[in-house]
Protein backbone atom coordinates (compact mmCIF):
# COMPACT_ATOMS: atom_id res chain seq x y z
CA UNK A 1 0.00 0.00 0.00
CA UNK A 2 1.22 3.28 -0.93
CA UNK A 3 2.27 5.88 2.53
CA UNK A 4 0.34 8.21 1.37
CA UNK A 5 -3.22 7.68 3.55
CA UNK A 6 -6.37 7.56 0.98
CA UNK A 7 -8.66 11.17 0.98
CA UNK A 8 -11.28 11.35 3.18
CA UNK A 9 -15.07 11.17 1.87
CA UNK A 10 -15.04 14.94 2.98
CA UNK A 11 -12.39 15.48 -0.15
CA UNK A 12 -13.64 15.66 -3.66
CA UNK A 13 -11.15 13.66 -6.27
CA UNK A 14 -10.17 14.80 -10.14
CA UNK A 15 -9.85 11.04 -10.65
CA UNK A 16 -10.76 7.65 -9.11
CA UNK A 17 -9.49 4.80 -10.30
CA UNK A 18 -11.07 1.28 -9.55
CA UNK A 19 -8.80 -1.85 -10.15
CA UNK A 20 -5.53 -1.80 -11.39
CA UNK A 21 -3.79 -4.55 -14.18
CA UNK A 22 -2.28 -2.76 -17.72
CA UNK A 23 -5.58 -0.93 -17.83
CA UNK A 24 -5.93 0.92 -14.79
CA UNK A 25 -2.30 2.02 -14.29
CA UNK A 26 -1.70 3.02 -17.15
CA UNK A 27 -4.52 5.36 -16.69
CA UNK A 28 -3.16 6.37 -13.40
CA UNK A 29 0.63 7.19 -15.15
CA UNK A 30 -1.16 9.21 -17.67
CA UNK A 31 -4.03 11.39 -15.45
CA UNK A 32 -1.12 11.45 -12.62
CA UNK A 33 1.08 13.45 -15.25
CA UNK A 34 -1.43 15.48 -15.81
CA UNK A 35 -1.72 16.76 -12.33
CA UNK A 36 -5.07 15.16 -11.47
CA UNK A 37 -3.76 13.39 -8.43
CA UNK A 38 -5.64 10.22 -8.99
CA UNK A 39 -6.58 7.50 -6.40
CA UNK A 40 -6.07 4.26 -7.53
CA UNK A 41 -8.19 1.38 -5.45
CA UNK A 42 -6.22 -1.38 -6.38
CA UNK A 43 -7.90 -4.39 -4.90
CA UNK A 44 -6.78 -6.79 -2.48
CA UNK A 45 -4.45 -9.70 -2.68
CA UNK A 46 -7.13 -12.34 -1.13
CA UNK A 47 -9.56 -11.58 -4.19
CA UNK A 48 -10.09 -13.38 -7.03
CA UNK A 49 -12.22 -10.86 -8.87
CA UNK A 50 -10.05 -7.57 -8.39
CA UNK A 51 -6.52 -9.10 -7.84
CA UNK A 52 -4.13 -5.82 -7.87
CA UNK A 53 -2.52 -6.03 -11.07
CA UNK A 54 -4.82 -8.00 -12.82
CA UNK A 55 -4.11 -11.33 -14.46
CA UNK A 56 -0.65 -10.65 -15.20
CA UNK A 57 0.38 -11.44 -11.50
CA UNK A 58 -0.92 -14.97 -12.12
CA UNK A 59 1.17 -15.40 -15.14
CA UNK A 60 4.81 -16.59 -15.47
CA UNK A 61 6.54 -15.34 -18.47
CA UNK A 62 5.11 -12.64 -20.81
CA UNK A 63 6.91 -12.68 -24.18
CA UNK A 64 4.51 -10.38 -26.15
CA UNK A 65 4.76 -6.93 -24.59
CA UNK A 66 7.01 -4.65 -26.57
CA UNK A 67 10.04 -3.26 -25.07
CA UNK A 68 11.13 -6.84 -23.81
CA UNK A 69 12.85 -8.68 -26.10
CA UNK A 70 13.77 -11.51 -23.50
CA UNK A 71 10.38 -11.89 -22.27
CA UNK A 72 9.69 -10.44 -18.26
CA UNK A 73 7.78 -12.22 -15.48
CA UNK A 74 3.86 -10.84 -15.42
CA UNK A 75 4.49 -9.97 -11.63
CA UNK A 76 7.76 -8.12 -12.34
CA UNK A 77 6.00 -6.05 -14.97
CA UNK A 78 2.87 -4.85 -12.86
CA UNK A 79 5.56 -4.00 -10.29
CA UNK A 80 7.08 -1.55 -13.41
CA UNK A 81 4.11 -0.37 -14.03
CA UNK A 82 3.07 0.52 -10.36
CA UNK A 83 6.48 1.92 -9.27
CA UNK A 84 5.73 3.99 -13.10
CA UNK A 85 2.36 5.38 -11.47
CA UNK A 86 3.62 5.99 -7.84
CA UNK A 87 6.75 8.17 -9.25
CA UNK A 88 4.27 10.49 -10.46
CA UNK A 89 2.24 10.69 -7.77
CA UNK A 90 -1.02 8.22 -8.07
CA UNK A 91 -2.06 7.55 -4.67
CA UNK A 92 -2.44 3.77 -4.14
CA UNK A 93 -5.31 2.23 -1.92
CA UNK A 94 -4.74 -1.38 -1.39
CA UNK A 95 -8.50 -1.80 -0.73
CA UNK A 96 -11.68 -3.33 -2.48
CA UNK A 97 -14.75 -1.33 -3.66
CA UNK A 98 -17.61 -2.42 -1.94
CA UNK A 99 -20.20 0.19 -3.49
CA UNK A 100 -20.25 2.96 -6.09
CA UNK A 101 -23.33 5.64 -6.17
CA UNK A 102 -22.96 7.34 -9.99
CA UNK A 103 -26.14 8.77 -9.96
CA UNK A 104 -24.79 12.16 -9.31
CA UNK A 105 -21.93 14.12 -8.86
CA UNK A 106 -19.55 13.78 -7.38
CA UNK A 107 -19.44 10.54 -7.51
CA UNK A 108 -19.63 8.01 -4.13
CA UNK A 109 -17.33 5.51 -3.65
CA UNK A 110 -17.26 3.26 -0.62
CA UNK A 111 -14.29 0.76 1.08
CA UNK A 112 -15.26 -1.68 3.43
CA UNK A 113 -18.55 -0.42 5.52
CA UNK A 114 -21.30 0.04 2.75
CA UNK A 115 -23.84 1.51 5.91
CA UNK A 116 -21.62 4.97 6.82
CA UNK A 117 -20.97 7.95 4.45
CA UNK A 118 -18.63 7.20 0.88
CA UNK A 119 -14.72 6.63 1.38
CA UNK A 120 -14.53 9.14 -1.26
CA UNK A 121 -15.80 11.91 -3.67
CA UNK A 122 -14.72 11.84 -7.27
CA UNK A 123 -15.49 14.12 -10.08
CA UNK A 124 -14.51 10.92 -12.94
CA UNK A 125 -14.14 7.42 -12.34
CA UNK A 126 -12.19 5.11 -14.61
CA UNK A 127 -13.19 1.79 -13.89
CA UNK A 128 -10.72 -1.10 -14.75
CA UNK A 129 -11.95 -3.97 -12.84
CA UNK A 130 -11.16 -6.19 -15.25
CA UNK A 131 -12.74 -9.93 -16.13
CA UNK A 132 -11.84 -13.31 -15.18
CA UNK A 133 -11.23 -16.51 -16.88
CA UNK A 134 -14.02 -19.31 -15.39
CA UNK A 135 -11.61 -22.10 -13.91
CA UNK A 136 -12.87 -26.07 -13.43
CA UNK A 137 -12.54 -25.46 -9.82
CA UNK A 138 -9.92 -28.34 -9.22
CA UNK A 139 -7.47 -27.58 -6.62
CA UNK A 140 -4.38 -28.27 -8.77
CA UNK A 141 -5.27 -25.35 -11.05
CA UNK A 142 -3.78 -23.23 -8.61
CA UNK A 143 -0.82 -24.39 -8.17
CA UNK A 144 -0.21 -25.30 -12.21
CA UNK A 145 -1.58 -21.96 -13.70
CA UNK A 146 1.49 -20.91 -15.65
CA UNK A 147 3.11 -24.00 -15.26
CA UNK A 148 1.46 -25.87 -18.13
CA UNK A 149 -1.79 -24.40 -17.23
CA UNK A 150 -3.05 -21.48 -19.09
CA UNK A 151 -6.26 -19.44 -20.45
CA UNK A 152 -4.83 -17.74 -23.06
CA UNK A 153 -3.49 -19.58 -26.44
CA UNK A 154 -2.22 -16.47 -28.02
CA UNK A 155 -0.26 -15.58 -24.43
CA UNK A 156 1.62 -18.90 -24.00
CA UNK A 157 1.12 -20.75 -27.27
CA UNK A 158 4.63 -20.54 -27.94
CA UNK A 159 6.00 -22.03 -25.13
CA UNK A 160 4.70 -25.17 -26.40
CA UNK A 161 5.55 -26.32 -29.16
CA UNK A 162 5.94 -29.56 -30.70
CA UNK A 163 4.08 -30.81 -27.27
CA UNK A 164 0.46 -32.50 -26.75
CA UNK A 165 -1.57 -30.13 -25.91
CA UNK A 166 -5.46 -29.77 -24.73
CA UNK A 167 -7.99 -27.54 -24.88
CA UNK A 168 -11.09 -27.72 -22.61
CA UNK A 169 -14.19 -26.48 -23.58
CA UNK A 170 -16.65 -26.85 -26.76
CA UNK A 171 -17.43 -23.20 -27.53
CA UNK A 172 -15.98 -20.35 -30.28
CA UNK A 173 -13.72 -19.13 -27.79
CA UNK A 174 -11.97 -22.85 -27.25
CA UNK A 175 -11.74 -23.87 -31.23
CA UNK A 176 -10.14 -20.54 -32.06
CA UNK A 177 -7.28 -21.68 -29.16
CA UNK A 178 -7.25 -25.01 -30.45
CA UNK A 179 -7.00 -23.71 -34.10
CA UNK A 180 -4.06 -21.26 -32.98
CA UNK A 181 -2.36 -23.95 -31.08
CA UNK A 182 -2.12 -26.37 -34.23
CA UNK A 183 0.26 -23.61 -34.88
CA UNK A 184 2.79 -24.87 -32.44
CA UNK A 185 1.83 -28.37 -30.96
CA UNK A 186 2.49 -31.78 -32.22
CA UNK A 187 -1.34 -32.44 -31.27
CA UNK A 188 -4.07 -30.68 -30.02
CA UNK A 189 -7.15 -32.28 -28.54
CA UNK A 190 -10.28 -30.44 -27.58
CA UNK A 191 -11.86 -32.13 -24.57
CA UNK A 192 -15.85 -31.60 -24.09
CA UNK A 193 -18.29 -32.92 -21.58
CA UNK A 194 -20.93 -33.14 -24.19
CA UNK A 195 -21.06 -34.86 -27.70
CA UNK A 196 -21.48 -31.73 -29.73
CA UNK A 197 -20.00 -28.72 -29.63
CA UNK A 198 -21.47 -24.88 -28.97
CA UNK A 199 -19.36 -23.42 -31.16
CA UNK A 200 -20.55 -21.84 -34.52
CA UNK A 201 -20.40 -23.85 -37.70
CA UNK A 202 -17.76 -22.45 -39.46
CA UNK A 203 -15.18 -22.46 -36.32
CA UNK A 204 -16.12 -26.21 -35.87
CA UNK A 205 -15.67 -26.67 -39.68
CA UNK A 206 -12.23 -25.15 -39.83
CA UNK A 207 -11.44 -26.93 -36.65
CA UNK A 208 -12.65 -30.55 -37.71
CA UNK A 209 -10.48 -30.01 -40.95
CA UNK A 210 -7.39 -29.43 -39.12
CA UNK A 211 -5.35 -32.76 -39.27
CA UNK A 212 -4.03 -31.86 -35.43
CA UNK A 213 -6.91 -31.27 -33.58
CA UNK A 214 -8.62 -34.40 -32.61
CA UNK A 215 -11.66 -34.69 -30.09
CA UNK A 216 -12.88 -36.32 -26.93
CA UNK A 217 -16.30 -36.02 -26.51
CA UNK A 218 -18.36 -36.79 -23.20
CA UNK A 219 -15.59 -36.07 -21.26
CA UNK A 220 -14.45 -34.02 -18.10
CA UNK A 221 -11.26 -33.36 -16.24
CA UNK A 222 -11.28 -35.01 -13.01
CA UNK A 223 -7.75 -33.45 -12.22
CA UNK A 224 -4.25 -32.33 -12.90
CA UNK A 225 -1.15 -34.40 -12.34
CA UNK A 226 1.79 -32.95 -11.47
CA UNK A 227 3.66 -30.76 -9.36
CA UNK A 228 5.91 -28.45 -10.55
CA UNK A 229 4.04 -28.29 -14.22
CA UNK A 230 1.57 -30.30 -15.65
CA UNK A 231 2.33 -34.24 -16.73
CA UNK A 232 -0.89 -35.78 -17.50
CA UNK A 233 -5.03 -34.91 -16.88
CA UNK A 234 -7.22 -37.32 -15.02
CA UNK A 235 -9.80 -37.66 -17.60
CA UNK A 236 -13.68 -39.28 -17.22
CA UNK A 237 -16.01 -40.56 -19.23
CA UNK A 238 -19.08 -39.17 -18.50
CA UNK A 239 -21.08 -41.86 -20.36
CA UNK A 240 -19.26 -45.14 -18.70
CA UNK A 241 -17.71 -43.38 -15.71
CA UNK A 242 -14.03 -44.45 -17.13
CA UNK A 243 -11.02 -42.93 -15.31
CA UNK A 244 -8.27 -42.55 -17.96
CA UNK A 245 -4.73 -40.57 -17.32
CA UNK A 246 -3.07 -39.34 -20.27
CA UNK A 247 -0.04 -37.36 -21.05
CA UNK A 248 -0.52 -33.50 -21.88
CA UNK A 249 2.62 -30.97 -22.46
CA UNK A 250 -0.23 -27.92 -21.78
CA UNK A 251 -4.05 -27.59 -21.05
CA UNK A 252 -5.71 -24.64 -21.67
CA UNK A 253 -9.14 -23.61 -20.08
CA UNK A 254 -11.70 -22.33 -22.59
CA UNK A 255 -14.50 -22.45 -20.95
CA UNK A 256 -15.82 -18.35 -20.46
CA UNK A 257 -14.68 -15.13 -19.08
CA UNK A 258 -16.87 -12.82 -16.57
CA UNK A 259 -15.99 -9.64 -16.54
CA UNK A 260 -15.70 -7.74 -12.72
CA UNK A 261 -19.01 -5.60 -13.09
CA UNK A 262 -21.11 -6.91 -10.29
CA UNK A 263 -21.13 -3.23 -8.93
CA UNK A 264 -21.99 -1.55 -11.50
CA UNK A 265 -25.25 -3.50 -12.37
CA UNK A 266 -28.20 -1.28 -12.44
CA UNK A 267 -25.97 2.04 -12.97
CA UNK A 268 -23.86 1.72 -16.32
CA UNK A 269 -25.07 -0.06 -19.24
CA UNK A 270 -23.79 -3.90 -19.86
CA UNK A 271 -23.44 -5.90 -22.71
CA UNK A 272 -25.47 -9.04 -22.98
CA UNK A 273 -22.68 -10.92 -21.62
CA UNK A 274 -21.79 -8.32 -18.89
CA UNK A 275 -19.05 -6.49 -20.06
CA UNK A 276 -19.42 -2.85 -19.71
CA UNK A 277 -20.35 -0.81 -23.13
CA UNK A 278 -18.37 2.04 -24.39
CA UNK A 279 -19.41 4.44 -26.67
CA UNK A 280 -17.90 5.77 -30.44
CA UNK A 281 -14.56 4.04 -29.81
CA UNK A 282 -13.58 5.67 -26.72
CA UNK A 283 -13.87 4.58 -22.89
CA UNK A 284 -17.07 6.93 -22.56
CA UNK A 285 -19.94 4.56 -20.98
CA UNK A 286 -23.68 5.34 -20.39
CA UNK A 287 -22.86 7.69 -17.84
CA UNK A 288 -20.65 10.93 -18.56
CA UNK A 289 -17.59 11.06 -16.45
CA UNK A 290 -16.97 7.52 -15.95
CA UNK A 291 -14.55 5.82 -18.44
CA UNK A 292 -13.88 2.25 -18.86
CA UNK A 293 -10.71 0.27 -19.31
CA UNK A 294 -8.75 -2.89 -20.30
CA UNK A 295 -10.97 -6.14 -20.39
CA UNK A 296 -13.67 -5.09 -17.96
CA UNK A 297 -15.30 -3.49 -21.65
CA UNK A 298 -13.38 -5.79 -24.01
CA UNK A 299 -14.38 -9.35 -24.83
CA UNK A 300 -12.45 -9.16 -28.19
CA UNK A 301 -9.02 -8.89 -27.69
CA UNK A 302 -7.98 -9.46 -23.54
CA UNK A 303 -4.45 -8.58 -24.31
CA UNK A 304 -2.18 -6.70 -21.73
CA UNK A 305 -1.28 -4.46 -24.49
CA UNK A 306 -4.53 -3.61 -25.56
CA UNK A 307 -5.31 -2.76 -22.20
CA UNK A 308 -2.48 -0.93 -21.31
CA UNK A 309 -3.68 1.22 -24.60
CA UNK A 310 -7.55 1.37 -23.08
CA UNK A 311 -6.00 2.77 -19.85
CA UNK A 312 -4.39 5.56 -21.82
CA UNK A 313 -7.43 6.18 -23.59
CA UNK A 314 -9.38 6.43 -20.53
CA UNK A 315 -7.14 9.09 -18.84
CA UNK A 316 -7.08 11.51 -21.51
CA UNK A 317 -11.28 11.47 -21.79
CA UNK A 318 -11.36 12.12 -18.14
CA UNK A 319 -8.73 14.75 -18.39
CA UNK A 320 -10.08 16.42 -21.45
CA UNK A 321 -13.90 16.11 -19.78
CA UNK A 322 -12.86 17.37 -16.88
CA UNK A 323 -11.37 20.02 -18.86
CA UNK A 324 -14.42 20.57 -20.77
CA UNK A 325 -16.40 20.94 -17.53
CA UNK A 326 -14.13 23.49 -15.90
CA UNK A 327 -13.57 21.23 -12.92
Amino acid sequence: MSEQSPGSGDDVRNVVIIGSGPAGLTAAIYTARANLEPLMIEGEPSSTSDQPGGQLMLTTEVENYPGFPEGVMGPELMANFRSQAERFGTEIDTAKVSRVDLTERPFRIWVGDTDGPPSHLAQSVIVSTGAQSLMLGLEAEQRLLGHGLSTCATCDGFFFRDQDIAVIGGGDSALEEALFLSRFGRTVTVIHRRDSLRASKIMQDRALANDKIAFRWNTVVEDMVGEQSLEALVLRDVLTDEITTEPFGGVFVAIGHRPNTDLFKGQLELKDNGYLVTHDGRSTTSIEGVFAAGDVQDDWYRQAITAAGSGCMAAIDAERWLEEHAV
